[in-house]
This record gives structure tokens, sequence and C-alpha cells, in this order.
């Protein structure tokens, strides 16, 4: 696999300093034949004397770049593919940037984008799973089990297993190359060294080999990072050796100095042409193959000028390092930004779990508010690398928690619904033994009740809820059905009822006493009794009772009768009408009314009595006192009167 290749590369002690043929300085050989073959272990060059500390940084990045480069391979520029803000893409369309990365040609190139991608749709997908999972154990039982499918999960999958695959099957083709290729530069430097150390060879026929040699050299494909620098100054430094070997023949020498000075003055005004662009990340990668070339393909120039063109070329380089470094500065102040708004979402996210939320729509309104940070975090661009786990893993846990707190007060819900459950069910089985009943003025209440029991009692599993529903509903249905059924009989006697009443009331009013007690109250009582015979009438039609009341209490007015047996006759009548119209509410609320006048007359008594405490002196023939105490007697008499009617109404 490419990164596991790539990191035991960059592990290995690799040369820390570069050399170049232009910042090499030698003491030239007096004696061709007594120069040491001496291979290069260490960076010799006129920067460690000269330059600044900074250009000497601006020249270690780009040889880390050249390095990696080599190995890796460079990414054409019609090739690249920009990172997007992978967090803000949906799961679909993150499958899609991944299928056109994994899809490339150098799909093995993009490793930080698909990594990327990766990381945002795992992120998505997981919360997915989260919010389906809540879903199904709101509907299920607690150990049930559950398993989700998302074919778009499957798909994604496929796509990192091409890419695992494409990684696998070109990593020992990579590593072989690269070993290759090394083995094929140190055989170049053999034959370099074998080169110079020869005397039989004319000037020209060495020319002619140094450049075959220099040519093989330019095409020999990329060796491991760590051998890139070693291997690398050791050839040119036997490259210089070459030069001041053949230092005889100037003429030759000078012709390629010139040339090769020519192809660096040429280099540099093009380095010097990629300041003011204003992309600086491609000047920077066209700046690397400037080098590139600098150091590969072209050979030295002469001493008088070597140091001073390199020094132009490196403060170039230095220019644009600055300009990168100022713009990757800029990146960073927007991370830690971006870091201190995520960190703030993170404690938004803490701060909503421990609210204190009691009911379903309040815990909705905090999923909405939780949604929106999601969003929020999601869009808000990327953190330092070195915070990025950290603010990964913080965020997550606050989510976790949250949800965890929600899912708790959920399963609380869970619960009470199954003891609602339980209760309903009680209540259906209930309702289903009356269901059938042929007393209905006693199942009838019965029913309501359990009507108005059901109301009370709050939700139930969203599972189970419409089918209960449904069973109590028929079961309800069926019995008040036949209930309406049996009523349509006994409202036609009831309107029968209420003509006859309508029509007698009409003989009622032409009714006269003859004067004789007896005889006038067998009269009213045969009046009330025929009436009762009758029957109920409707409901809508009991008006009719009132005006039958109101014949019979002036028919009293004028019957000689004491106030007494006049009152309870009425209210015998008028408790007969309760009882044929079966109105427990009226019964209960005059049962009411006569205990709180029963209470008032006890109260009067009292205080009337207490009154005449006060007149212990006064003698017994007092008006005052004799008013007293007649309203005591009076008030006795009422009081005994309404106790009658109370034990009258027990009685019922």
């Amino acid at each position: 696999m490419l990164e596991e290749l790539n990191d035991s590369l960059q592990q290995a002690d690799g040369q820390e300093q570069n050399a170049s043929i232009e910042n090499s300085t030698m003491e030239s050989a007096t004696n061709e034949i007594e120069i040491q073959e001496t291979e290069v272990t260490e960076k010799q060059s006129f920067t460690e004397e000269t330059a600044t500390k900074a250009v000497v940084s601006a020249q270690e990045e780009i040889d880390n770049h050249l390095a990696e480069a080599n190995e890796e391979g460079a990414i054409p520029a019609d090739l690249e593919i920009a990172s997007k803000e992978y967090e803000t893409l949906t799961m679909e369309e993150l499958v899609d940037e991944l299928s056109t990365l994994v899809g490339h040609e150098k799909a093995l190139l993009f490793k930080n984008q698909i990594e990327d991608v990766k990381k945002a749709f795992l992120n998505q997908y997981h919360h997915m799973i989260e919010e389906k999972r809540k879903a199904f154990y709101a509907e299920n039982e607690a150990d049930a089990e559950f398993e989700y499918h998302s074919p778009l999960k499957v798909k994604f999958d496929q796509f990192l297993t091409t890419y695992r695959n494409k990684k696998n099957s070109n990593f020992k083709n990579i590593e072989n190359q690269l070993k290759q290729n090394l083995t094929e530069r140190t055989n170049l430097i053999e034959e370099l060294k074998a080169l110079i150390a020869s005397t039989d060879s004319n000037i020209s026929d060495m020319f002619k080999k140094f450049n075959e040699i220099r040519e093989r050299w330019k095409n020999t494909g990329a060796i491991p990072k760590d051998k890139y620098n070693l291997v690398w100054n050791n050839f040119h430094f036997h490259v210089d050796r070459f030069y001041e070997i053949v230092h005889l023949d100037r003429e030759i020498r000078d012709a390629d100095f010139k040339n090769n000075l020519e192809q660096k003055l040429e280099i540099i005004a093009k380095a010097k042409l990629l300041v003011d662009q204003p992309d600086i990340n491609k000047s920077f990668r066209e700046l690397q193959l400037l080098h590139r070339v600098w150091k590969e393909e072209i050979g030295p120039v002469d001493k008088e000028n070597r140091e001073k063109i390199w020094l132009e070329f490196s403060e170039i380089t230095k220019l644009l390092h600055d300009k990168r470094e100022a713009i990757t500065s800029q990146f960073k102040e927007k991370e830690q930004e971006n870091l201190t708004h995520k960190n703030e979402i993170i404690a938004q996210i803490n701060a909503l779990s421990n609210e204190k939320v009691a009911n379903h729509a309040e815990w909705q309104n905090q999923i909405v508010k939780l949604e929106a940070l999601r969003d929020v975090f999601f869009k808000t661009g990327r953190v330092p690398a070195e915070a990025t786990e950290e603010t990964w893993s913080n965020f997550k846990n606050a989510v976790r928690n949250f949800n965890a707190t929600k899912n708790a007060f959920y399963k609380d819900i869970k619960n009470e619904q199954h003891h609602n459950l339980e209760l309903k069910l009680a209540l259906i089985e209930k309702a289903k033994a009356n269901v059938d009943t042929e007393d209905f003025e006693s199942t009838t209440p019965i029913m309501k009740q359990i009507q108005e029991d059901w109301k009370k009692i709050g939700h139930v599993p969203r599972k189970q809820s419409d089918e209960i529903w449904e069973t109590f509903r028929k079961t309800c249905n069926a019995y008040f059905d036949r209930l309406h059924d049996s009523r349509k009989e006994e409202i036609a006697i009831e309107v029968e009822a209420f003509e006859k009443k309508k029509e007698y009331l009409e003989t009622l009013r032409t009714f006269e006493l003859v004067g004789e007690h007896k005889t006038d109250l067998e009269a009213i009582k045969a009046h009330i009794a025929t009436w009762k015979e009758f029957g109920k009438v409707p409901q809508n039609r009991r008006h009719i009772e009132g005006k039958f009341n109101k014949i019979l209490d002036a028919l009293f007015e004028k019957l000689s009768l004491s106030k007494k047996d006049s009152e309870m006759m009425k209210f015998s009548n008028r408790l007969d009408q309760l009882s044929e119209g079966n109105d427990q509410r009226a019964i209960i609320n005059e049962q009411i009314f006569i205990k709180r006048k029963i209470d008032e007359l006890k109260n009067e008594i009292n205080q009337l009595e207490n009154n005449i405490g006060f007149f212990s002196n006064a003698k017994g023939n007092n008006p005052f006192v004799k008013e007293v105490q007649k309203n005591i007697e009076k008030h006795k008499e009422e009081l005994q009167l309404w106790k009658d009617k109370l034990k009258k109404l027990n009685d019922i």
C-alpha cells in the first residue's frame, strides 16, 4: 500500500542537507591521478556560510518536495482535483465525489481528498443510523434487534474497496521499481567514476560518454526518498570532478559552462515571473519544476558565476516561499477562528443536553436546535490539523450525550405508554363485557364512564394506537347502536305520552274545586295519578311538567291544606317527575339544595337563641323577646319541613 511505503521511506535516515553543482566548492586537483574517490556524505554548499536561514529553510522545503515528487510522481496540472468543503455535501454527493476520485487514472495521488470524503460520509452515515435506531426503538420493544441496510453505504464501501485494491496492486511494483532505479543510478555513478579514472580515452570520447551517462541519469525514474539527496550529491560530486579533470580542454569546458549558464539564467527569468502570479500555490509548483530542471537536467557553470546565479535563484525561491507562508498563516488564522466557532457550537450542544425538558413538544424543539447546530458545525471550515481529532471527538461526545438524555426521556415515555396500553386494554375488556346487555338503564352510565376514563389515559405506543382505538370504537358503537335502536320504541311511547298530557292539561285548566276539603283533595290526587299513568315525555318536551306543576300549585293554594301538607304533596310530585326522567344529576342537585337550606335554618335558629340569651333578665311578656321566640318556632317548623323533604328524597 502506497501510504505504508511512503511512511516507511520517510522514517529512514536521509541526508538532512542538499548540495548542488552550483554551490559545491572544491579545491582543484593538481594531479588527476591523485584525486581520491570519496563518497559525498555531507552537504558541501556555499549556502552554509553565506545564505541566511530563511533562504536555507525555503530551499530545504523545495528539496523535500522534489524528493517526494520523485518518488510519488507529480500531479499534472490538467489532472488536479481540488479539495472541497466535503462536510457540506450530501451523502449522495459524497459517493459521487468518491467515484470520481477512485475512478481517476491516478487515483493514488488523491489520497488526502479520499480520506476527507470518507470522514465526511461516515460522519453523516453514523448520524443517520443513530436516527434510524431511535425511530426503530420508539416503535419496538427494547430487546428487539435493530438492523438497517443502506444501498448507498454498500456503494460507498465498494468504491473504497476498489481504491484499496489499487493501492495493494501497485505497492510491490512501486517498491521494486524504486529499488531498481536506485541500483541503476548507483551503477551510473560507478560508470562516471570509472570514466574519471580512465586514462586511455581522449577528451572528445570522454565528453561523449559523459553526456550519455547524464542523459541516462535524467531518464532514470524515482528512487527512495531517503536516498534522493545522498545519491544526487554523490552524482554531482563526480560530475564536478569530471570537469576538473578535463580542465585542460578549456574550449570544450567553457562552451558547456556557457550553455549551462544561459539555461540557468532563463530559469531565473521564469522564476521572477512567478513572483507576481496571483495563484501562489501554482507558482510554488512551477518553481519546484524549475528547481528540478536546474538540478537534474542542467550541468554546472563556471565558478565565477556559480555562486552568484545560485544566490539569485535562492532569493527568488525565498520570496515565493515567504508569500506562500503568509497565505498559509492566513489560512491558519482562519482555521483557528473555525476552531473557536466549533468549540462554541459544542458548548451550545452540551448546554442543550443539560436543559430540563418535560414533554415531547419541547424535545422536538430541542432536536430542531441540535440539527441547526450540527449544520453550522459542518459548514464551518477546517480547523488546525493538531486539533482535528480532539474537536471531532468532543463534537461526537456532545451529540452522543444529547441523544442519551433524549433517549432516556423517551424510554420513560415508552414505559408510560406501555402502562397506558394496559389500562386501555382493560377498558376494552370491560366494554366488551357490557356490550350485549339488555339492562340499558344501568349499563349506559357505565359505558359513558368507560369513555370518560379512556379520554383521561395518555398516549400508547404508536404501533398499537390505531388498532386498539379501532377495537374500542367498534365496541362502544355496537353498544350505543343497540341502545339507540331500543330507544326508538321508547321515544314513540314518550311522544304519545306527551300528546296525552298536552290534551289532559287543557282539561285540567277547567277543573274547579267544589269547596269540600276531602273531596277536593281526592280529586287533586286523582289528577296527579292520571298524569303519572301517561308516563314519561321526550326530554325536549319536559316543559309540559312545569305547566302541570303551576296548575297544581294554584289548586293547593285554594285548598285549605296546611302549609306542610301542601309543600310535601308538591314535593312528592316533583320527586316523581325526577324519578321518571332518571335524571341523576337533578336529583343530586336537589339533595344539595335541601341540605344547604337545612344548614341555613339551623344557623338562623342558633343566632336567634343566642340573641335571647342577651335578654335573660327581661320579663316574659317583653315584646322583643316574644317576637324572637315566634321567629324561632317558625324556623323550626320550616326546618322540620326540609328535613322531611330530605328524608323522602333519600328514600328514592
